[in-house]
């Protein structure tokens, strides 16, 4: 199955996304899953691409997210795995309750949202990631007005399925966004 290369994956996403927090978004989700698969051994560019288009449709189509980007990926004949994380990185939202199987979907589960957190905090701090303490942002994931419409039982639900601590999990995270 074609996995569309970076540049490729780049090009369709500022055809798709125009607005600057999704783009944002995009992108940390790509670095994220990028250092993650560098750490787990596994495909650097499935992880990448996969992040980086990993809520393709929201910004044209968000009644229509995940379905129209699914859609999307099985006519462009992306491979199964992709399209399996994306799928399940929609679990809690609306009536989607696909399972994340794969290392990679279960990845994007825990760090989908997680981003926003991290990226919301980093905003209120005058030196944004540098100098980012995991145990504060975790302090913000425990704060239920601070980023309110994050599902933080979906965040739990995919870092249980990491099989990581929140903790180490955010610093990794934090690690990760240094250069932003």
């Amino acid at each position: 199955m074609p996995l569309p290369t970076r540049a490729e994956a780049q090009k369709l996403l500022e055809e798709y996304v125009t607005e600057p927090y999704q783009l944002l978004h995009a992108k940390m989700n790509a670095l994220a899953l990028e250092a993650y698969a560098e750490k787990f051994g596994e495909d650097k560019d499935l992880w990448y691409i996969t992040g980086l288009l990993h809520d393709l449709d929201y910004d044209k189509f968000p009644d229509e997210h995940p379905d129209r980007e699914l859609a999307w990926f099985k006519e462009w004949d992306y491979p199964k795995e992709l399209i399996h994380a994306v799928d399940a990185h929609a679990f809690g939202y609306k009536d989607y309750m696909t399972e994340p199987q794969t290392k990679l979907a279960k990845t994007l589960l825990a760090t989908d949202e997680l981003c926003g957190i991290i990226h919301a905090y980093s905003l209120m701090r005058p030196t944004g990631y540098e100098g980012m303490k995991a145990s504060k942002a975790k302090k913000k994931f425990k704060d239920k007005s601070f980023a309110a419409k994050v599902d933080r039982d979906v965040i739990k639900k995919g870092v249980d399925a990491m099989e990581i601590d929140l903790t180490e999990h955010l610093a990794f995270l934090i690690g990760v966004f240094q250069d932003l």
